[in-house]
């Protein structure tokens, strides 16, 4: 704490003053955080489980011997340095030889048929309005810039981080076999086809109407949509059937694709595929090509100084290839049984405010209320771990295969996935492995999901005064709750399916409050003259103030009428709030700091803590601040 600060005035400098000082960020990240040190601390306990699984002379299990290979045939940078780019020599020259578009076409279905989709995203998918429909999902993709407005932005941070990812691809297209002319206007090109696709591209505030995205259509649309497309090849490649359910998530981005497939020249598309492929594969392949990706995406872009080492490189690859393996181990050696029943009785506690909540609702009516209880009832709670592991049986680990390891990781998972598609919904997948740093609620499942990896300091404690958990953990199990009513999460029903279940009264109550969180949020400057983007942010921000606000009343409830007992001499209130503070404390760098202000929907740590508390007369109360000071506002927002 910075007990210096003034909590009415910048309650974020006074509960995080101290920690910002003595943790300066790390070189080799390009922020720091307490999601990060966490992760780094479940990092070190991975890295203990895969070198003792990498030791090839004791007796190991199947899923031992496949993450400690895959683990020690990443560490093996001498072997992969003298490889060279020989482990992706096959890819290249088969790029090399398009001559014409029905090659070119052919090539990109052998690309999507080994899991890399260099123009589209493809994948399984619930179906937005039959929810317990598994369809194909195809949406937009093939960018190297973060997101369509790096290429569209002509400001001149945007226009000189254009030049340099000219830059960039030129040196990786280098790297990977062309001369250097051929590779300076190549990186041209590329850059050039890109800005198309971007521009057919719907930027991240349109896609978060899920209306938007929803495009169901027949195979045969599908082909008229992208004709110059072979999706017959395409479809066998992946084993898919026609007659599965489609979803295009951009139709018009299809459109433009189709044309400039049809309209760019051969060469352009070959070495648009070439960069993405050699991009894709950097981290397995020789330290230039790990350190000119470091130097463009890590240090240019986000501000880290340092590349990591090279065990948390692989630990993070393993996790990638192999996660559910490795997090079973994580859950068997780390992860505490009675944090689970903690965390579940927390979770019911949280749900029961929250219904009481929307029954006290003065904007919506009883039959809203009805639904949204109807919703309530039915999430789904999944805490630390799935019930069911995930069977990496027919994926084959080879010692000292790195990329071969990668590659065949990459084709195993792109074919689980779609092999879905068809079949009975498997309403015990996560979307998470155990052992990571984070939760989420999915609006299609209607599930919250916490995995094993959060559920401790500073998160939670099992041991630790429940105020202090409940302004921690709590909260994030609200905000969890409260994403299946935000402005996304309220357009599905309790079953999952995207169907209209307000009233066009409440829907209009509704989207008054949030404007009022979209004005708020929109004030908060980033890092120099960039502001958030209060509409990106506007479901997060939800989550973040009806999540603490359920957590403050669940336990005003839960101890009405007890003595409001002092530790370290603050209140049962206080102990909340500061715990609510002191999970986001961070350091940024500024391009962090710029990238996250314009491509995430979370608001930096300083708007998370501070927004919340200005619109929540519980704090003002709790800390004796006054109206007109910083921390009280004279119009606070609020929804949930």
């Amino acid at each position: 704490m910075d007990k210096t600060a003034d909590p009415c005035v910048d309650f974020y400098q006074y509960a995080c003053g101290g920690w910002m000082a003595n943790n300066p960020i790390p070189p080799d990240q390009s922020g720091w955080n307490r999601f990060a040190q966490l992760h780094e601390s479940n990092q070190t306990q991975l890295r203990g489980l895969l070198e003792k699984a990498a030791d090839a002379s004791k007796k190991r299990d199947v899923s031992e011997q496949k993450t400690g290979d895959f683990y020690s045939s990443c560490m093996d940078e001498g072997k992969i340095e003298s490889l060279g780019t020989k482990p992706i020599a096959d890819i290249l020259a088969d790029i090399d030889k398009i001559s014409s578009q029905k090659d070119l076409i052919k090539e990109i279905v052998r690309l999507a048929k080994d899991g890399m989709n260099p123009l589209f995203r493809s994948g399984s998918d619930q179906d937005a309005k039959d929810a317990t429909r598994v369809i194909l999902g195809i949406d937009q993709g093939g960018l190297g810039l973060p997101d369509r407005d790096y290429y569209l932005k002509t400001d001149p941070h945007s226009t000189k981080l254009r030049e340099q990812y000219v830059e960039h691809v030129a040196k990786m297209l280098a790297l990977s076999g062309e001369t250097k002319e051929a590779a300076a206007s190549g990186a041209k090109a590329v850059l050039d086809l890109e800005t198309e696709l971007a521009k057919a591209s719907q930027d991240k505030v349109a896609r978060r109407d899920p209306a938007n995205t929803y495009h169901p259509v027949k195979f045969d649309e599908l082909a008229a949509l992208m004709p110059v497309m072979n999706w017959n090849a395409y479809f066998s490649a992946q084993d898919l059937k026609k007659s599965y359910g489609i979803n295009v998530g951009s139709p018009d981005f299809f459109k433009r694709e189709n044309e400039l497939l049809a309209q760019q020249p051969l060469s352009v598309w070959k070495t648009y595929l070439r960069w993405h492929v050699a991009s894709a594969s950097s981290a397995l392949l020789p330290s230039a090509f790990v350190n000119e990706d470091f130097d463009f995406y890590a240090k240019t872009m986000r501000g880290a100084k340092e590349l990591q080492p090279r065990w948390k490189r692989c630990t993070d690859l393993t996790g990638y290839a192999l996660g559910f393996a490795l997090g079973r181990k994580y859950v068997e050696q780390y992860f505490d049984q009675t944090s689970k029943e903690r965390t579940l009785n927390m979770v019911k506690n949280i749900e029961g405010t929250l219904g009481g909540d929307i029954k006290t609702l003065d904007w919506m009516s009883p039959k809203t209320k009805e639904n949204a209880l109807k919703k309530l009832a039915k999430i789904e709670n999944k805490i630390g771990y799935p019930e069911k592991w995930r069977d990496y049986s027919k994926l084959k680990i080879k010692p000292g295969d790195a990329m071969g390891n990668m590659r065949r990781a990459r084709y195993f998972e792109a074919h689980r996935d779609l092999n879905k598609i068809g079949k009975p919904l498997d309403r015990t997948e996560w979307g998470m492995t155990p052992p990571t740093v984070n939760a989420y609620y999915s609006s299609n499942m209607n599930s919250i999901n916490f995995p094993a990896g959060i559920l401790q300091p500073p998160f939670f404690g099992r041991d630790r005064d429940e105020w202090v958990n409940y302004g921690a953990i709590g909260a994030v199990i609200g905000h969890e709750m409260t994403h299946g009513f935000d402005d996304e999460g309220r357009k599905f029903d309790a079953d999952g399916n995207m169907v209209g279940w307000w009233t066009d009264e409440d829907a209009k109550a509704f989207e008054q409050r949030a404007q009022c969180l979209v004005d708020q949020y929109s004030q908060f400057v980033a890092t120099a003259d960039v502001k958030l983007n209060g509409k990106l942010t506007l479901g997060e921000n939800t989550a973040d103030n009806g999540g603490l606000r359920m957590a403050f009343m669940a336990m005003e409830a839960q101890n009405a009428g007890k003595p409001a007992n002092l530790i370290d001499g603050f209140t049962p209130e206080q102990r909340l709030f500061l715990g609510w503070g002191q999970i986001y404390c961070e350091n940024r760098t500024p391009e962090s700091a710029r990238m996250g202000a314009l491509t995430d929907p979370h608001s930096p740590g300083r708007a998370r803590v501070n927004d919340v508390l200005q619109n929540m007369e519980g704090f003002a109360k709790a800390f004796a601040c006054k109206q007109g000071q910083p921390m009280v506002p004279a119009n606070p927002c609020r929804i949930w």
